[in-house]
C-alpha cells in the first residue's frame, strides 16, 4: 500500500521535532545537574574550609595545652603571665606555622579546655558513624560543629580570616573551579560585615552568594559571592553543546536535502508520466495517419488514379518523416548523458549551415512567419560537430516559432564576441516569468500555463539544447519577460 507523500513528510517532521525536543531536554537536564553540583562544591568547599581553619586552632590549643602542663612539672610556672607559643602541623601536602599569643590564665580555665576536648572527641565519634550512613547525623555534627566554634572562638579568639581565604581558594582549585570569588564573614543579627576581602568598587550583583553560617546561636556566617555558575557549566559543557549544535545542523541539511529530492522525484515522476502520455498520442498520430494512407492504396483500388496515388504517398512519407523525427529525438535523450558518445568535430561555415535551418522551418511553419538573420562578422566559421550544432540551432527556432502568436517574427543573430561565437535567437512570443526560467533546461519540464495547452511538446528540446551545448563546450543564457518575447543566447 502506498503511503501519501505528505504523510511521509508530516511523519519525517514529527520525528525530526522528537530529536531536537529530546536533545534540547538531554542539555537541559546536563545543565541542571551541573550547575547543582558546582553549587554543591562550592558550598561545601567552604564548609570545608570553616572545618579546617576551626580543627587548626582546636590542635593548637591542645599542643599549647601540653606545652603549659610541661612548664608546670618542670616548675617552671614562675614565667611571665603572658607567653608566646609557635605551633607546627602538618596537612596532606602543605604545612604550616601559626604564632598566637595567649594568656595563661585563660590557658588554666579546665572548665573551658574540657568543654573543647569533649566537643572535639563528640564530633570525631559523630563523624564515625557518618560513615554508617545515617542522614540525621550530619545535622548532628554540624550542630556539634557550631557548638565546637563558638567554644574555640571563646577560648582562643577570633577567626584566622586569611587562613581561611586560603584554605577555601586551595579547595576550588582542587576542585578545578577556577572562579573569581568574594569572601566576607558577617555579623547576620547587625546586618554587619564583619571582615572581607571584597574591593570597594567590586561588582557582585550578578554574582551566586553562599552562605555557611558556623556559630551556635545563628548570628554569625560565612558570605562567598562567587562568579555566575552558569557561566561555568556552559563553559564545561562548551564541547557538548558544539557537537550537539553540529549534529542538529546535520539533521537539518539532511532532512531539507531528503525532502528536496522527494520533492524533485515527485515532479520527476510527475514529468515522465505526462511525456508518456504525450508521446504516446503523438507516435501513434503518424502511425494511424500513414496505415489510412496506405490501406486506401492497398484495399481501394486508389493506386491507378495518379493523384490521389502521390497524394497518399506523400501523406505517407510525411507522416513517417514525423515518426522518425520522433524516434531519433527520443533516441538522442537516450545517449546525450552518455560519457562514451562521440563527436565528430569538424570546421562548420555557419552562415549557410543557419541559413538551411531558418529555410526548412519557412517550409515546414503552419503560420505565417519572418525570420530575418544578421551576421555582424561577415562569414563565420566554428569547430563543431555539424548534426548536434544544427539540431541546436533548429530547437531554438523551432520554440521561438511554436510560442509565439500567429503573426511570427523571429531574429537570429550571429557575431563574434572575445573570440567566442555568439548566436541569439529573439522572438515577440509569450515570454517566460522570472520564477519558471530556472526550470526551462530540466528533462520533461514544460511551463504550466494555461496558454499552452494548444502547443505539442515533451519537454525535451531545451533539455537536449542545454546539454548538447555544454557537451559541445558552450553555454547558453535566457532573457525573457512574459508577454514581450523571449531571447536565447548561445556561446560557444
Amino acid at each position: 500500500m502506498r503511503i501519501h507523500l505528505k504523510y511521509i513528510m508530516f511523519l519525517i517532521i514529527i520525528s525530526l521535532a522528537a530529536i531536537f525536543v529530546y536533545q534540547v531536554y538531554i542539555l537541559v537536564n546536563m545543565y541542571n545537574t551541573g550547575k547543582t553540583q558546582i553549587e554543591a562544591t562550592i558550598m561545601m568547599t567552604i564548609k570545608n574550609a570553616d572545618h579546617v581553619e576551626l580543627f587548626m586552632r582546636v590542635d593548637s590549643v591542645s599542643a599549647m595545652q601540653d606545652r603549659e602542663r610541661q612548664h608546670i612539672i618542670t616548675g617552671s610556672d614562675a614565667q611571665e603571665n603572658s607567653v608566646s607559643y609557635t605551633i607546627s602541623f602538618k596537612r596532606g601536602e602543605s604545612s604550616d606555622t601559626i604564632v598566637a599569643d595567649y594568656d595563661k590564665e585563660i590557658i588554666k580555665d579546665s572548665v573551658k579546655i574540657k568543654e573543647v576536648e569533649r566537643l572535639q572527641k563528640s564530633i570525631r565519634d559523630e563523624r564515625i558513624k557518618m560513615g554508617e550512613g545515617y542522614q540525621s547525623i550530619e545535622m548532628m555534627v554540624a550542630q556539634a560543629q557550631k557548638g565546637l566554634h563558638s567554644a574555640v572562638d571563646e577560648v582562643i579568639g577570633g577567626i584566622n580570616f586569611q587562613k581561611f581565604d586560603s584554605i577555601l581558594n586551595d579547595g576550588l582549585q582542587n576542585a578545578n573551579l577556577d572562579i573569581r570569588y568574594y569572601a566576607q564573614i558577617v555579623d547576620l543579627e547587625n546586618d554587619s560585615i564583619i571582615v572581607s576581602n571584597m574591593p570597594e568598587n567590586a561588582e557582585v550583583l550578578h554574582f551566586s552568594r553562599f552562605q555557611h553560617v558556623y556559630d551556635i546561636h545563628n548570628e554569625r556566617a560565612y558570605v562567598v559571592y562567587a562568579e555566575p555558575v552558569k557561566s561555568i557549566v556552559i563553559r564545561q559543557m562548551a564541547g557538548i553543546l558544539s557537537s550537539s549544535f553540529i549534529i542538529l545542523v546535520i539533521l537539518g541539511f539532511l532532512f531539507w536535502f531528503l525532502m528536496r529530492t522527494i520533492m524533485r522525484q515527485k515532479t520527476l515522476d510527475e514529468m515522465k508520466s505526462n511525456f508518456t502520455s504525450n508521446i504516446t498520442h503523438e507516435l501513434k498520430t503518424p502511425i494511424a495517419v500513414a496505415y489510412a494512407a496506405n490501406d486506401a492504396l492497398l484495399n481501394f483500388n486508389q493506386v491507378e488514379d495518379k493523384v490521389k496515388r502521390e497524394k497518399y504517398l506523400s501523406i505517407s512519407q510525411e507522416q513517417l518523416q514525423k515518426l522518425g523525427g520522433l524516434v531519433e529525438q527520443i533516441l538522442s535523450m537516450s545517449t546525450e548523458r552518455r560519457k562514451s558518445l562521440r563527436l565528430n568535430m569538424e570546421k562548420v561555415h555557419v552562415n549557410p549551415l543557419i541559413h538551411s535551418i531558418v529555410e526548412q522551418h519557412k517550409i515546414k511553419a503552419e503560420k505565417a512567419i519572418e525570420i530575418c538573420t544578421i551576421y555582424e562578422n561577415g562569414d563565420l566559421y566554428i569547430n563543431t560537430d555539424r548534426i548536434h550544432f544544427s539540431n541546436i540551432i533548429s530547437n531554438l527556432i523551432d520554440n521561438a516559432i511554436k510560442y509565439s502568436p500567429e503573426k511570427v517574427s523571429v531574429t537570429v543573430s550571429c557575431y563574434l564576441k572575445n573570440g567566442k561565437l555568439e548566436i541569439s535567437v529573439a522572438d515577440k512570443g509569450i515570454g517566460i516569468s522570472v520564477d519558471k526560467q530556472k526550470y526551462i533546461y530540466d528533462k520533461f519540464y514544460r511551463i504550466p500555463n494555461g496558454n499552452l495547452h494548444d502547443v505539442k511538446g515533451y519537454g525535451l528540446g531545451l533539455f537536449y539544447v542545454k546539454t548538447t551545448t555544454e557537451k559541445l563546450g558552450g553555454s547558453i543564457f535566457v532573457e525573457s519577460e512574459p508577454g514581450k518575447g523571449s531571447t536565447f543566447r548561445l556561446l560557444i
